[in-house]
């Protein structure tokens, strides 16, 4: 099997994924045959995966969301928080507007979110 061609293909290999579990860990040497396997229908199943359930990349405006929640800023007191006005920095939020050079700049240290992705780069 060079690549999984089904949901049946992926549950079953699902399942004995879940069977080597116990069977493999850190210690494992790389020539065990269980570690083999798992490394083997593990990269299958990350390609299915991919393929077929994949979010794709987050945009600027998720990250700047999950950061909010994982920081417990709210859309009100964000702008203070990152020093901007209201109104700019809610349509940064909603999409509306692409941060400027100086806006990214705050953003990217203010929320710790990597400059390359604020610019849109990565």
């Amino acid at each position: 099997m060079t690549k999984i061609e089904n949901e049946e293909q992926y549950n079953a290999l699902m399942q004995r994924i879940e069977n080597l579990l116990p069977l493999v860990n850190d210690q494992t040497p790389k020539s065990d045959p269980n570690y083999i396997e798992f490394e083997m229908l593990g990269n299958l199943v990350a390609d299915y995966e991919e393929l077929h359930y994949s979010l794709g990349e987050p945009s600027l405006f998720d990250l700047i969301k999950l950061r909010m929640y994982e920081t417990g800023i709210t859309s009100e007191n964000l702008a203070s928080f990152l020093g901007l006005s209201k109104s700019k920095t809610e349509d940064l939020i909603s999409g509306k507007a692409e941060p400027t050079l100086a806006f990214g700049k705050v953003i990217s240290q203010k929320l710790d979110i990597a400059p390359e992705v604020v610019l849109g780069l990565a």
